[in-house]
Formats: C-alpha cells, sequence, structure tokens
C-alpha cells in the first residue's frame, strides 16, 4: 500500500470544500465555534459510520452500489438546496443558524453529502482492503481516516473562527455566496450538468 498516495488522498477530500465545510464555515460567524462544533461532532461520527459501514459491507454494497449512489445524488442534492436556503436566511435571521447547526445536522448532513459518501464507500476498498485484509487492520484505517476527517472539519471552524470579524461584517454577501456554493454543489451533484 502506497500509504503517501492515501494520506494524500484522504487530505485533499476532506479538507476541500465541500457542503458540510461550507456549512461549517457559515456558522462560526452566526453561533460562534463552541456551537458549530456540534454539528463537526455530528459529522464526525456520521463519517466514521459511513467509513465503518464500507469497510463491513463492502462486498454487499459492490453489487448494488450504482443504485445507492443515484439515490444519494437526488437526496444530497434535495438536501443541499435546503442548507443552501437555510444558509441564505443567516444572513438576514439570527435565528436561522440554529436550524443549519447542531449535532443532528452534521449527523444527517453526512449521510446524504454525496462527498462524503463516495469517499468512505471508495477510500476503503481502493486503499486498505486490497492490502490488509485482517479486521483490526481494516478499524486501524477507519479510525485514523476518520481522525483526519474531524481535523478538516475543525480546521474550517478555525478558519471561521479567525476571519469571524471579517464574515460578519459582510454578513449578507457571505451568507448568499456559500448558498451559492451549496446550489452549485448540489447540481454538480445531481449530474444536471
Amino acid at each position: 500500500m502506497n500509504l503517501t498516495s492515501f494520506f494524500i488522498y484522504c487530505i485533499v477530500v476532506t479538507f476541500a470544500p465541500g457542503p458540510s465545510n461550507i456549512v461549517i464555515l457559515t456558522s462560526v460567524g452566526q453561533v460562534g465555534p463552541r456551537k458549530t462544533m456540534e454539528y463537526v461532532w455530528g459529522a464526525t461520527v456520521a463519517f466514521g459510520v459511513l467509513l465503518a459501514a464500507s469497510a463491513l459491507l463492502n462486498h454487499l454494497l459492490a453489487e448494488i452500489l450504482p443504485g445507492i449512489l443515484q439515490v444519494m445524488q437526488i437526496v444530497g442534492s434535495v438536501y443541499m438546496i435546503y442548507l443552501a436556503y437555510q444558509v441564505y436566511k443567516m444572513g438576514s435571521t439570527e435565528t436561522a443558524s440554529k436550524q443549519v447547526t447542531g449535532f443532528l445536522n452534521g449527523l444527517i448532513m453526512q449521510f446524504v453529502n454525496p462527498k462524503v459518501v463516495l469517499f468512505t464507500f471508495t477510500v476503503i476498498p481502493s486503499y486498505v482492503l486490497p492490502y490488509y485484509d485482517s479486521t483490526m487492520s481494516t478499524f486501524l484505517f477507519v479510525i485514523i481516516i476518520t481522525i483526519i476527517g474531524f481535523f478538516a472539519y475543525s480546521s474550517w471552524v478555525v478558519f471561521g473562527s479567525v476571519f469571524r470579524t471579517l464574515l460578519n461584517r459582510h454578513q449578507k454577501a457571505v451568507s448568499i455566496l456559500m448558498a451559492f456554493f451549496l446550489i452549485y454543489s448540489a447540481i454538480m451533484v445531481s449530474g444536471i450538468i
């Protein structure tokens, strides 16, 4: 196994902007880092569960994966559009932020986030299972990748905290821009473009 390639893949995918990272960045400006960390914990738990499911159910899912991915694209796109609306509302009301942040929303977002689902269903079968067949080694890689994901989400909280004043000063513009990115992500995931 090429560990360098494995770590580069994990870091690039988890740190790259995606629906969860956009919600995290926007939420930090609205509710602060402490409240946003609830969302991060939910996202991290779901990320780990998806990785574990990929590792444990790889053979079963390989046969039905195309159908699952199509459903996830549709559900994920609809949920991202809903989140885009919620993020847009953050620029105009204080109560909107409570609807997007929180442990449960972080958890749900990961299960319908096609970026995360595709990553978790490819990283274990591509990088781990061809080289390690023991349950313990697979479990160790699930933990390592989950920790990388947690650091990625937390880095977005730190970034949002550092630039919080700037983000709050341009709250409406940032909310519109982040909502646009979520809608763009939804369109790209749906396969329309």
